[in-house]
C-alpha cells in the first residue's frame, strides 16, 4: 500500500507537537530500508542533485513541503540557500533534535556561515554516520 495512505492510520497528525513525522520502527519501511537509513545511504542518490547544482554538499537539509507550510516567516530565511548533502544538523543528533533545535542549528548555519564551518561539518559527517548519531 501506498506509505501516506497508511499514515493517518499510524498517527494523528494534529496531536504532534512536532510537524516531522517519524517513528522508530516505521512499519511503512522495510528492513533493508532501515538499513538504508541507519547508514544514510537512503541519501547516495542526492549525490546527483549535488553535481547538477541544484544542491550542495553542506547546507540546510531540504524539507518537505508539507512542513515548510508550516515555518513562521522567520523560519523561510533556510529556504534562501540551497539545500545541502549534510549540515549541522546531521552532525548534531539528526533525528534527535526537535523541530525548533533543528531549525535554529540551521538558521545559525546560514547566518554564520564560512568555508572552515563547512569543512568542520564535512570532517564531522562520516563519524556521525558511522555511530549512527541520531539516525532513525
Amino acid at each position: 500500500a501506498d506509505a501516506e495512505e497508511q499514515l493517518p492510520a499510524l498517527v494523528d497528525l494534529q496531536r504532534l507537537d512536532e510537524p516531522a513525522f517519524k517513528l522508530p520502527q516505521d512499519p511503512r519501511v522495510t528492513r533493508v530500508g532501515r538499513i538504508l537509513r541507519r547508514t544514510s545511504l537512503d541519501e547516495a542518490p542526492q549525490f546527483y542533485n549535488v553535481l547538477r547544482g541544484d544542491m550542495s554538499l553542506v547546507g540546510p537539509r531540504p524539507e518537505e513541503e508539507r512542513i515548510v507550510q508550516l515555518y513562521q516567516d522567520h523560519h523561510r530565511r533556510r529556504l534562501a540557500v540551497k539545500p545541502g548533502l549534510t549540515g549541522p544538523m546531521q552532525v548534531s543528533g539528526r533525528g534527535d533534535l526537535s523541530f525548533a533545535d533543528r531549525l535554529q542549528l540551521e538558521l545559525d548555519y546560514i547566518e554564520h556561515y564560512s568555508l572552515w564551518r563547512d569543512f568542520a561539518i564535512l570532517a564531522r559527517t562520516l563519524p556521525a554516520i558511522i555511530h549512527g548519531n541520531g539516525a532513525r
